[in-house]
């Protein structure tokens, strides 16, 4: 990935996080496992919903309907950001500001997909993607969201895999944006440094004790827990 292919934000905390936008390309390939994993649950479906005569057949049209338009947001709402195709390609949807995506922002995106096929195979969402500097098609800019690439989180020094602790205060989103950058550098980091920062959120804590707290909030964040 060129740097220049990277975009950098500063965080009111002083935290830069360094996003990757995806291009056309890994984001066809994860729309095809996506449209392959629909396709085989209707076909899945079809069969038993066939002896239903025509309730089975007014059944089967409804979930078409759900799969086609909110598969993707039951996956980007709450599997941060990522349906199976993304996370097979390492690919994640965030917000523009590198936010963790909502609900709202996964359905307006979604919504209007619509827009992006017309008139045919994407071509408005492909066009509108080659022109846009971030890589945005359509429902990306009404909802202000990317989609970045996101290779799997890097191992904290210090923790197991099954050491994971949810945060004991209201997670905003700048503390998530917090808890990712410092997941991010904290293997650039030396141990006392790290002490240091775990010591501003927890300050009740001896420095070793609070960043192992930190540690394990963060892997929690990451969705390890």
């Amino acid at each position: 990935m060129l740097i220049d292919d990277q975009i950098h934000i500063d965080t009111p905390e002083g935290a830069r996080l360094t996003l990757s936008p995806a291009g056309p390309l890994p984001r066809a390939l994860a729309y095809g496992i996506d449209f392959l994993i629909r396709g085989v649950i209707l076909l899945v479906v079809a069969l038993p919903m066939t002896l239903f005569g025509e309730g089975g057949s007014g059944v089967y049209l409804v979930l078409l309907f759900l799969l086609e338009w909110f598969y993707p947001v039951f996956f980007e709402a709450f599997n941060q950001g990522r349906t199976p195709g993304k996370k097979r390609l390492g690919l994640a949807v965030v917000h523009s500001n590198g936010a963790p995506l909502g609900f709202n922002g996964s359905l307006v995106r979604n919504l209007l997909r619509a827009a992006d096929l017309f008139p045919m195979f994407y071509l408005t969402g492909f066009v509108v993607m080659l022109i846009s500097p971030r890589q945005q098609r359509l429902g990306d800019l009404a909802a202000d969201t990317l989609v970045i690439h996101s290779p799997p989180p890097p191992a904290l020094s210090g923790a197991t895999d099954s050491e994971a602790e949810p945060p004991d205060w209201p997670l905003s989103r700048q503390d998530q944006q917090v808890l990712l950058a410092f997941s991010d550098r904290a293997g650039a980091l030396s141990e006392a440094r790290q002490q240091e920062l775990a010591a501003l959120a927890y300050p009740d804590l001896p420095p070793a004790a609070a960043l192992q707290r930190l540690r394990r909030v963060a892997r929690h964040v990451l969705g390890a827990a």
